[in-house]
């Protein structure tokens, strides 16, 4: 797994199938893996966030998700392959798991959400295991959470809370989760249930997947995406800019 460094934050450069492989052999091993994966709004915010970029830092995987992360990358010289999604990721680790009789738990969400994420998880995947799942509205209560997990004897667990309390979240009780592997999927579970959809696919190879999100939920939305989005171009900018001085710099001085 090849591991760059892009905007401060480390990446692993992977694809899907890739990645799926590297964490299998992983959890077969017994060997603990934190995963998280970063896309504009992540990387923007760790840039001042520093609790989150050290819980980002602390990955054993980092999947690059969204497309303004794998353009940006790009663009600074960086070979990058495909996007890993949170989402599709979630879905080939729930197919893997099934496969080699992995238990999995499920956190976060409402409760509704993630009661009906387990129902249609179980259909979709009818030989799955699943040790248990709980809503993510449980701060004053983490501990007895964190125990609950413990106790259910899951080998994956799927945390579905925002960012950056998942990250920390999981950073934070790692050590007493006892599982094999973790991972932050975001608003997975409301796509999963129906409460959200997912954009097209020509939207989500162009890039646009956030404009969908938009569409969606304006109110909510519209200010993270547009702030970001802007963050990010011009952190970008400026690191273009500051290559081309040093590289005219370095041109006069020979």
């Amino acid at each position: 797994m090849k591991r760059i460094e892009f905007l401060s934050c480390p990446m692993d450069v992977a694809t899907m199938d890739e990645s799926v492989e590297w964490i299998r052999s992983r959890i077969e091993r017994r060997q603990f893996t934190q995963h998280v994966v970063v896309n504009v709004a992540k990387l923007v915010h760790l840039q001042k966030d520093l609790k989150l970029a050290e819980s980002v830092r602390a990955c054993d995987m980092i999947n690059i998700d969204g497309m303004g992360v794998v353009w940006g990358a790009r663009l600074m010289g960086f070979s990058v392959p495909e996007r890993v999604t949170g989402v599709d990721l979630f879905e080939n680790l729930l197919q893997m798991a099934e496969e080699r009789s992995l238990p999995i738990f499920l956190l976060g969400a409402t409760d509704a959400v993630v009661t009906r994420t387990a129902e249609i998880v179980a259909e979709r995947y009818p030989k799955l295991q699943i040790a248990g799942f709980h809503h993510g509205y449980f701060w004053n209560d983490e501990a007895q959470v964190v125990e609950k997990i413990g106790n259910s004897g899951a080998r994956l667990l799927f945390v579905a809370i925002t960012s950056p309390s998942k990250e920390n979240f999981i950073n934070r009780w790692k050590d007493l989760l006892r599982v094999d592997f973790v991972m932050g999927v975001g608003g997975t579970f409301d796509v999963v249930a129906g409460k959200v959809r997912r954009a097209p696919r020509w939207m989500q190879r162009s890039g646009l997947e956030w404009a969908f999100r938009v569409l969606q939920e304006p109110r909510r939305m519209w200010k993270r995406y547009l702030v970001t989005n802007c963050q990010f171009a011009m952190m970008l900018l400026k690191i273009r800019l500051a290559s081309i001085f040093h590289r005219t710099v370095d041109e006069h001085g020979k």
